[in-house]
């Protein structure tokens, strides 16, 4: 089972972000969860999101997991929540920061250990959205360090999916904020 947590403030898209994941997922066959813990409802409070995926039906209806990914879409989450938790020495960390890796590591030591990816995902999506919305370019992140899905198999099918809410416009400006991150993940 393929386990994800995400690290959020609300209103950052991170809820968005993972039932849009998953319902791309959904449509390859595979069983899969979206839900999230908010530990103050309001807007900029703390709060995770998760994605189980798995070929098998999914039993575990638990918030607690060792994830195979973190994806941190605040920055300053990596220094005001334990992002580490429950990690396992194979656990990969996509976060969201303008600090080069090494910078990062010199910040928060313990990252020091672990398969760590950056980018600005937030920068990324004020230039291609107009605003910030980090949760978009983090997917694109995620498609380009774990291969779950080839990136134009995802686009289309996120595509089909922002469709059911979004003007073309912004399914547009959405699909190159997450090839940018693609790309740009580091």
């Amino acid at each position: 089972m393929l386990e994800i947590r995400w690290h959020s403030r609300a209103g950052q898209g991170a809820v968005t972000g993972a039932k849009g994941l998953a319902d791309v997922i959904a449509g390859t066959g595979k069983e899969v969860q979206a839900f999230a813990f908010y530990g103050s409802a309001k807007r900029g409070a703390s709060m995770t999101a998760y994605n189980r995926i798995d070929s098998e039906l999914i039993l575990n209806h638990e918030k607690f997991m060792n994830p195979d990914y973190i994806l941190v879409i605040d920055p300053g989450l990596v220094f005001i929540t334990n992002i580490c938790l429950y990690d396992k020495p194979s656990t990969k960390y996509i976060i969201t920061t303008r600090l080069s890796k090494e910078e990062l590591i010199e910040k928060k030591p313990e990252l020091a250990t672990k398969e760590l990816y950056t980018l600005d995902c937030i920068q990324i999506s004020i230039d291609a959205i107009g605003k910030s919305v980090p949760n978009a370019p983090m997917l694109g992140a995620l498609m380009k360090v774990s291969g779950m899905l080839e990136i134009d198999y995802f686009l289309e099918s996120f595509s089909k999916v922002l469709g059911k809410k979004l003007p073309p416009k912004v399914i547009e400006a959405n699909k190159v904020a997450i090839r940018r991150a693609y790309e740009e993940v580091k």
